[in-house]
């Protein structure tokens, strides 16, 4: 009927249905042939076991699905930027500290702490089609979106790339944590901790002198930081529209 099925035995007339399962699960004690065809041997034979193990696997894949889908986001914006540049000739708008500083906000720390998150949610089919369709348009929306404010940016002449480059950080910063928010959710205690505690932490990145100076991000005019804010405030609805959008070519492809 579709379903993934579980075998467990332990003696030669359960060999048949072991290999047939999707997983076979064989005790310790039982026939050396059924220990041979199972995928799964309980080393001390108790069957009760078995449920810390499928939590274990369920911990592991769905967290996988939230890093995964912070790192691919990544991926996106990169590869889009990197044509966007290469193809037209334009400058790169983000400096290589300024990718540290979105890397460790917006996907290093996050995905360390919701990777090792209890997460005993049923692991359902489309793992690559649910992970694509967040990084995705999410990754689309980061590089359009900082592009065009750095170009926008400089239309002022008082504003050269150096302070168009601090606009750039704060639109990607700003919408890859408005994505950190989307993988995150539902929330609970942990995971509303963790998004307050990185936007704080970028945000400071921007106010702190010292740490202005080590993420070269000079202050620029305050109309600058307003077309910044009107770009992060059309982001959010672009992310939700492009995850909506995945997800029904992702249904009308099956």
């Amino acid at each position: 009927r579709g379903h993934v099925v579980a075998m467990t035995g332990d003696g030669v007339n359960d060999v048949l249905a072991l290999k047939d399962s999707d997983c076979g699960i064989a005790m310790a004690s039982g026939s050396e042939a059924t220990r041979g065809v199972a995928q799964l041997v309980l080393l001390d034979s108790n069957f009760s076991a078995l449920p810390a193990v499928v939590a274990e696997g369920r911990r592991v894949i769905n967290n996988i699905e939230r890093v995964a889908s912070l790192f691919l986001t990544k991926t996106a914006y990169s590869v889009i930027l990197s044509i966007l540049t290469g193809v037209f000739a334009l400058a790169y708008p983000l400096r290589p500290i300024h990718l540290s500083i979105l890397s460790w906000f917006t996907i290093g720390l996050p995905s360390f702490f919701l990777a090792l998150e209890p997460n005993d949610q049923r692991v359902s089919d489309g793992f690559l089609r649910r992970v694509l369709g967040k990084a995705v348009p999410a990754g689309t929306v980061i590089a359009i979106a900082t592009m065009s404010v750095f170009a926008i940016a400089q239309i002022d002449e008082s504003i050269d790339e150096d302070h168009a480059r601090t606009l750039a950080v704060l639109v990607a910063g700003s919408v890859a944590l408005m994505n950190l928010y989307r993988v995150a959710r539902p929330l609970n205690p942990l995971r509303t901790a963790l998004v307050v505690t990185m936007t704080a932490l970028f945000g400071l990145a921007f106010v702190i002198p010292w740490s202005r100076d080590l993420f070269e991000l000079p202050f620029t005019k305050l109309w600058a930081y307003g077309l910044a804010a009107g770009f992060i405030a059309v982001a959010w609805p672009l992310l939700e529209l492009g995850s909506r959008s995945a997800q029904r070519w992702g249904h009308r492809s099956q």
